[in-house]
């Protein structure tokens, strides 16, 4: 009676139906859970936690200077919203910043895109909380100018003044947005914490000083110039009423300082390698 050998080969051939058998289809992570990873990321560290703290602070601050130096008749809501929304201006986009630029500056983009490949999802799960810290930010700040407003009149004894309508508040809470994503877009294409905090003092004090100087002394640009200076037609912003001109001239100039920059630094980032 023959008996069969068995030998490598035929192992192989023997086991190539198994080996050759489908990958289980593990479901992709919920962006959810992504956007409540990148929110406690956002917190976790000293930086980022004081950062946040210091917007309470920074509101809390300037409502009682305002408090205490401004004379009775400007004791308004509308002084109280403008000297908590000038602390909101820089703490925000440096908020925006360090929550895309801590993945390469803190090597922590070694395990978050390991983990997560596709970075579009990562990058927009940052933006999202950032956009929520932000809003949610902005209300906090003016419910703190609120309580100000009310104590300040008592103080001084005068009737409180609501001289700021819901309108022109949401064009203010929407300039501060749009501020925290331009630090948001600055962090996305330079991917360096130092580089882009000062990328966006260039841009939110040099740029607007040399645009005005350049409208004041030549009349082409000051023709053009809410087409092409973002930070000019954002500005706008804060005193509401925004004709449909105005807007168009925000939605151009947004679109070459904003979006455009945005979508290369989104590319630069599914290309970079984190080191």
């Amino acid at each position: 009676m023959s008996t069969a050998v068995t030998t490598p080969a035929t192992e192989v051939r023997a086991t190539s139906g198994s080996l050759s058998a489908p990958r289980p289809t593990l479901a992709p992570i919920p962006f959810t859970r992504l956007a409540g990873v990148e929110a406690r990321k956002m917190f976790d560290t000293r930086s980022g936690f004081w950062l946040l703290a210091g917007i309470g602070i920074a509101a809390t601050l300037a409502t009682a200077a305002v408090i205490v130096f401004a004379p009775d008749d400007a004791q308004v809501y509308g002084n109280f919203a403008s000297a908590v929304g000038f602390p909101m201006a820089l703490l925000l986009p440096v908020i925006a910043i360090l929550s895309v630029t801590s993945e390469w500056t803190q090597r922590s983009g070694l395990t978050t895109f390991a983990l997560v490949p596709h970075r579009g999802r990562v990058l927009l799960a940052k933006a999202v909380v950032a956009v929520v810290v932000g809003v949610v930010s902005m209300l906090l700040a003016m419910g703190i100018g609120a309580l100000g407003q009310l104590l300040g009149a008592a103080v001084h004894g005068v009737d409180p003044v609501w001289d700021f309508a819901l309108s022109q508040l949401a064009t203010i809470v929407l300039a501060n947005v749009l501020g925290l994503l331009m630090g948001f877009t600055l962090g996305v294409l330079l991917r360096s914490s130092p580089a882009a905090i000062t990328a966006y003092v260039v841009y939110a004090f040099l740029v607007p000083t040399m645009a005005g100087l350049l409208a004041a002394y030549q009349s082409w640009f000051a023709d053009v110039q809410g087409w092409v200076d973002f930070q000019y037609s954002s500005t706008l912003l804060y005193e509401g009423g925004l004709s449909s001109g105005e807007w168009a001239r925000l939605g151009v100039s947004g679109l070459i300082w904003l979006v455009v920059p945005l979508v290369v630094g989104v590319l630069l980032v599914r290309r970079s390698e984190v080191k």
